[in-house]
């Protein structure tokens, strides 16, 4: 099979990819070929929390995911024993089943002329001078481009740039469980950091299966390189314990994050990488919206580079650093060690008294401007909270 572009991995960031090419490059229908290992409807474990932001960027260019999800308008931040809730009129985001997201997202690109390949795990990438090949058992694709949407674990940054080591890790596992008493509103992400031994944070989302009311459950734990951590399956444990859950009851479901690494290679000629393959923001482990954004920078930059041939694609870090999420990935990559390093007290106790920055975020995190009212209140009290600090008075009271 012939191909101009051939994309692996049929998840988010490379299914972006496809679409935003094909808007751009509407000629290219059926000359877009995505390869995914496995059939659709697929499970993909993930907590499913998708900002608004993301789906209105498939909506820019009249791609409408039509897959059941739960409606939220806040959050719900938890620490040291005390919670802040902050919420926005109106929903700032979803929660959504990857096994039918996907699944729908697949069925609007393909109906936008992509060619999606199933079954078909690729073994082998191989670059020549004029055109670049993926290979399975039974099947292949010649194409001008590849692009590695393969996650963590890609097959794509292995053979076409090497063995690239991140900076940060992250692993997380989650169950589905009924609601109890004491879960919080079915409006709210509960992010809690409660625990001082967990290099992370659990979390509580509201979802459904099958058409079922339940909550997903997990810990995430994100570490640098060479290092090690407290064991997430203990944390679960715990949590599921406190609310008078058993833990056996519940499938466990895992996965693995490669956090954004501004040094290391995105590209190489006529191969790029998107999605989790390149990196994710590893503070939070948000990558919906991270890789359809991430896709819509791919797709531009190729529909460019493809009707110029010019295919090195030496440029493609700068095109990435340049756009919204590789400027938001830089941030975040930046808070890893302020979030979970020596000064996480401070920020925890600025959060719960502050949360006007915790608003901030969440309009960030729903694509609504921050606001001069909240990014003025949140500057301020970030630069009296720090003044506070360099001079050494104790932290300020928590506000009710």
């Amino acid at each position: 099979m012939d191909a101009e572009v051939v994309i692996v991995g049929a998840g988010p960031a490379g299914l972006a990819t496809a679409a935003f090419l094909l808007h751009h490059r509407p000629e290219l229908r059926g000359r877009v070929v995505v390869v995914e290992k496995r059939r659709f409807p697929r499970e993909k474990p993930c907590a499913g929390a998708i900002g608004r932001r993301g789906e209105a960027l498939l909506g820019s260019i009249g791609i409408e995911v039509g897959a059941p999800g739960v409606i939220v308008t806040g959050v719900a931040y938890r620490a040291r024993g005390r919670e802040r809730v902050v919420r926005e009129p109106g929903p700032v985001g979803r929660v959504v089943r990857r096994l039918e997201w996907d699944h729908a997202l697949a069925r609007a690109v393909v109906a936008r002329g992509a060619v999606l390949v199933e079954e078909a795990p690729v073994d082998t990438v191989r670059v020549a001078s004029g055109h670049a090949e993926v290979s399975w058992r039974g099947g292949a694709v010649r194409a001008r481009a590849v692009v590695g949407a393969d996650g963590v674990g890609s097959v794509v940054r292995k053979h076409a740039l090497g063995p690239i080591e991140p900076k940060w890790y992250a692993q997380a596992v989650e169950v589905d469980t009924p609601e109890v008493e004491g879960d919080a509103a079915r409006d709210l992400l509960v992010f809690d950091t409660t625990r001082a031994d967990l290099n992370g944070y659990t979390w509580h989302f509201p979802t459904l299966v099958g058409g079922e009311p339940l909550v997903c459950r997990g810990a995430y734990l994100l570490r640098p390189r060479g290092r090690g951590g407290v064991e997430i399956d203990r944390v679960l444990a715990d949590e599921l314990e406190a609310r008078g859950l058993r833990p056996g009851d519940y499938g466990k479901k895992r996965f693995a994050e490669r956090g954004f690494d501004p040094l290391a290679p995105v590209s190489v000629p006529r191969v790029l990488l998107v999605g989790e393959a390149s990196g994710i923001d590893a503070v939070t482990g948000e990558g919906i919206a991270q890789a359809l954004q991430y896709g819509a920078t791919a797709g531009r930059y190729l529909a460019r580079r493809l009707a110029t041939g010019a295919l090195g694609f030496e440029d493609f870090r700068r095109e990435l650093g340049g756009a919204s999420v590789g400027r938001d990935l830089r941030v975040r990559e930046l808070g890893c060690e302020l979030f979970y390093g020596q000064h996480r007290e401070h920020l925890e106790r600025f959060l719960l008294a502050q949360p006007e920055f915790i608003r901030v975020g969440l309009r960030h995190f729903s694509g609504r401007p921050w606001g001069a009212g909240p990014l003025l209140r949140a500057s301020a009290g970030a630069a009296g909270w720090t003044l506070r600090w360099f001079v050494g008075g104790a932290p300020a009271p928590l506000a009710e």
